[in-house]
């Protein structure tokens, strides 16, 4: 028995003699087990390497972005319309008053043309953003119908005899705004930007910046007091996101937004018709058909 260890313990000293001396006695770890269908990753995460989050961070808006056709269409949507109060009376007349974006207004200037061109708006009025204007280096807002009689050209399209498309201009009057907000009646304010381009700001960030003048936190929302005059089916079918014969255009624009295009003619009894067509065929196209102010018929193509 004892030749057979000693064979035995040789046998271990030969296998061995090639391993340094440390690793015969560094205790083995155990071998992981993972769960079935556990993914095991190949590298490590980076960040947590690091000492970051593993969570991807959105990085910062970068102020050199020039305002984004999509940006300009909030703007619009929740800002134009909006009620606020004054916080300093403000001048009539097309030049209106110049605001320098994140400056302190210069009351000397505003005194001045307030007093050459009179009070539209007075301190404490309560008062509307009836219109946005986006231009290179400033954002044009009229207030109660901005300072300046404005007039604009309404496209007709007609397709003629052929199915080819003609496209008319005719001038109509002036363009009116909310009841009792007539343009020319308010006053307008040029949110200047400097050298630089308008940035890509958000609703609130234009009215933090409208802020040394207008204010607007607390005034009970234009949206809210609009939605309220809504009619009980209507406001279904705005929560429903669908149109439904009789809905206004406001009505229609809650519900699906804004059309991709708009077609306007006449009819055969020369009623003015407009229809609004959302999506592009072959694919899911809603034509939206207004008759006056209301909606007429809704068709779908395909079924």
């Amino acid at each position: 028995m004892r030749g057979w260890l000693a064979i035995s313990l040789a046998s271990l000293l030969f296998a061995t003699a090639d391993e340094p001396v440390i690793f015969r006695f560094r205790p083995q770890p155990a071998t992981p087990q993972f769960p079935p269908g556990q993914e095991i990753p190949l590298l490590p995460d980076l960040g947590t390497l690091q000492g970051g989050s593993t969570t991807p961070q959105a990085p910062p808006p970068k102020k050199d972005v020039r305002l984004r056709p999509e940006s300009e269409l909030a703007l619009v949507r929740y800002v134009s319309g909006e009620f606020a109060k004054a916080l300093k009376p403000l001048p009539g007349g097309k030049d209106g008053f110049i605001v320098h974006a994140g400056q302190p207004i210069d009351q000397e200037l505003l005194d001045r043309a307030v007093t050459r061109y009179g009070a539209a708006v007075n301190t404490g009025d309560s008062v509307q953003i009836t219109q946005l204007l986006f231009r290179e280096h400033e954002i044009v807002v009229d207030v109660n119908g901005g300072g300046k009689v404005k007039k604009r050209l309404r496209d007709r399209i007609h397709f003629e005899m052929g199915g080819i498309p003609t496209i008319t201009s005719t001038q109509t009057g002036p363009q009116t705004g909310p009841p009792g907000l007539q343009p020319g009646m308010g006053s307008t304010i040029f949110l200047d930007f400097g050298p630089a381009a308008v940035p890509d700001i958000s609703p609130d960030e234009l009215k933090a910046l409208l802020a040394p003048i207008l204010d607007f936190a607390k005034q009970r929302s234009a949206s809210v007091q609009w939605y309220d005059t809504v009619p009980p089916e209507m406001k279904k079918a705005i929560q429903e996101r669908r149109p439904a014969v009789g809905m206004d255009r406001e009505m229609v624009v809650a519900a699906i937004g804004k059309p991709e295009h708009k077609i306007r003619e006449r009819d055969a009894d020369g009623n003015e018709i407009e229809d609004w067509i959302y999506g592009q065929p072959p694919a899911k196209t809603v034509f939206v058909r207004f008759q006056g102010d209301r909606v007429t018929s809704i068709k779908q193509f395909p079924q």
